[in-house]
């Protein structure tokens, strides 16, 4: 997992916890997830939390995950949008660890009892033949070191509450980090394709729920060129010795809003040329 201080460019200033409050509140988050419970948002008892904070957090229960057995599988970048990046009031993107445990198969059931409140987005999957580590990694750099991009499905899930019942204010951004920026699952499928065969920015996808249309979109809101936010990680693990490594899978930030998804809901993901992505959430 990487270290929470990524610099002032994201608005982030210098952490405010104590360490024992970060390790209490990371296993805060991991009681509820194995409870199915959502806890009370960090930021309405923490004013005063920062971006960093919640970077320290997220290690900390990743960190509970690994002791446990569980293994790293890659990487995801979360609020790639600008129109997302300025509902959450930052300049640019978030990440979280996407682990072992996360991975389902498509065409297969997904159980509903493993989450909370799940979403669906729709995004494209970058899945590493060499090492990618900064500084100064551009785009052609990871499109070098991709073995190839496949279409993929992240399921997300909240751990805190969104809206505080005591306040009335919706979770922030440094709830979300915490949250392991809402990782929750991943699904990948369709055709795999090599990234200087295919210009990423035009791959489109319609996202239907039980036959119904509900998003569609084009991978260029991701940063222009979701290999960009490749390249953005990258150059954010590089100050820590962190790296994005060989056979990692790195989802590169959704082109679609989320979707809820309900027991009985029956998914596809169609992209097109590179095929779909079918599950049913039981």
């Amino acid at each position: 997992m990487t270290s929470p201080n990524r610099g002032a460019r994201s608005g982030q200033s210098q952490p405010t916890l104590d360490p024992a409050l970060v390790a209490e509140l990371a296993r805060e988050l991991d009681a509820a997830e194995q409870n199915r419970k959502p806890i009370r948002q960090f930021t309405a008892r923490y004013p005063d939390m920062t971006i960093a904070d919640g970077y320290r957090i997220s290690k900390q229960w990743v960190d509970l995950k690994l002791a446990r057995g569980r293994t790293v599988h890659g990487h995801k970048i979360g609020l790639t949008s600008r129109a997302m990046q300025q509902v959450a009031g930052i300049t640019e993107p978030d990440y979280g660890t996407l682990l072992d445990d996360m991975v389902f198969e498509q065409g297969g059931d997904i159980p509903c009892d493993r989450f909370i409140t799940p979403k669906v987005e729709v995004e494209l999957a970058f899945v590493l033949a060499r090492r990618i580590e900064g500084p100064n990694v551009t785009v052609f750099d990871v499109l070098r070191a991709t073995e190839y991009v496949i279409p993929s499905v992240e399921i997300i899930d909240s751990r805190t509450t969104v809206v505080d019942a005591e306040t009335g204010a919706r979770r922030k951004v440094q709830d979300t980090i915490s949250d392991n920026a809402a990782n929750a699952g991943i699904i990948v499928g369709g055709l795999p394709m090599r990234p200087d065969k295919v210009d990423m920015r035009w791959i489109g996808a319609m996202l239907s729920r039980n036959a119904v249309v509900e998003e569609t979109g084009i991978a260029a809101g991701v940063l222009n060129n979701p290999a960009n936010g490749i390249a953005w990680l990258a150059n954010r693990l590089a100050p820590w010795g962190q790296a994005l490594e060989p056979g990692e899978v790195v989802l590169g930030g959704s082109f679609t809003r989320p979707v809820e998804a309900r027991p009985g809901d029956v998914f596809n993901a169609d992209f097109g040329p590179m095929g779909a992505i079918g599950f049913r959430f039981v």
